[in-house]
């Protein structure tokens, strides 16, 4: 008979779902339930395929731009990533019934770069080039505006006049620990720069990093659930290794574990980015559980109690 290895198996908290990914899934739920089939969202509502396969199946059509949704009644929501100024003003022109669902700390950031930008500061953006948040967040103000910032490299090639009144702004789901070196790098070139009153990166990333960090000094490997596409579940992975984890993975489900990368693992941690759903995680322990006698336990740093209601035009209907 074959005896199973043994495995222990750290399960970090928080991990998982957000108040933001919670709020924007409600919506969509919610819109559905109000308005019927089909819903409309402008990109994927949050980073995870199995949230979107699992809207999908209920009558919600995913679009990449206005553009695509068609005149009349039926609802366009916007992810929880925020868009750009220039989308809910074409929405109006087209006469479009649309519901915001943007993270309200996204949203946060995006009134302090607007304010920033009242008080004739140029606003830089510590995030990742491309990522549909920094996109929203630059598309707030006149294009010029906003200079993405994106390592302390790019902190050191800027090129401002000495008396530029300057502030920043940060992406909401990047690295603790990066986005620190780089507001350093910043503070030492622009003593003056104007910092937000209260930290950009919100509440869930930190608090999932910090439960990473703690588990990844405990075990040979760490499993992050969570997209590719999905900034918090990439800078799970990296906060993992930097910890000193030789092996930290990024998998959407148990389908995709490279089985003999674990043949000699005995402790591993498991943890979940912001948008991937609890079921994922159970999903890859049960796969774990067939191949060892598993003892799962649980690290918690931190206990969770945000939540966000409905966005109002949902609430009002």
């Amino acid at each position: 008979m074959n005896l199973k290895p043994p495995l222990r198996i750290v399960l970090c908290a928080p991990r998982g779902f957000c108040a933001g990914v919670v709020r924007a899934i409600d919506a969509v739920e919610k819109a559905l339930e109000i308005y019927g089939a089909p819903v409309y969202v402008r990109h994927e509502i949050v980073h995870n395929k199995h949230v979107v396969n699992a809207l999908e199946a209920k009558g919600v059509v995913f679009i990449s731009e206005l553009a695509e949704a068609p005149p009349g009644d039926r609802p366009v929501i916007f992810s929880a990533h925020g868009v750009a100024k220039a989308v809910p003003e074409e929405a109006r022109a087209r006469n479009l019934l649309t519901i915001d669902a943007t993270c309200p700390l996204v949203t946060k950031v995006h009134r302090e770069a607007q304010v920033h930008h009242k008080r004739g500061r140029h606003v830089l953006l510590i995030g990742h080039r491309g990522h549909p948040e920094v996109i929203g967040t630059m598309g707030q103000l006149p294009a010029g505006a906003t200079t993405l910032i994106g390592s302390v490299d790019d902190v050191e090639a800027l090129v401002f006049p000495a008396d530029a009144p300057l502030a920043y702004v940060t992406q909401t789901t990047l690295s603790v620990d990066d986005t620190r070196e780089i507001v350093a790098a910043l503070k030492r070139r622009v003593p003056a720069i104007h910092a937000p009153p209260l930290e950009d990166i919100c509440y869930a990333t930190t608090n999932r990093q910090e439960a990473v960090k703690r588990a990844a000094v405990e075990v040979e490997a760490v499993i992050v659930v969570g997209s590719t596409n999905s900034s918090n579940s990439q800078r799970l992975r990296e906060v993992a290794e930097r910890a000193g984890c030789a092996l930290a993975v990024l998998a959407p489900n148990a389908a995709a574990i490279e089985w003999p990368r674990f043949a000699g693992v005995r402790s591993l941690a498991v943890t979940a980015g912001a948008s991937a759903p609890e079921i994922l995680v159970e999903e890859i322990v049960d796969a774990f559980a067939e191949r060892f006698a598993i003892a799962v336990e649980t690290l918690t740093t931190t206990e969770e109690s945000m939540f966000f209601p409905l966005p109002r035009a949902l609430r009002e209907a």
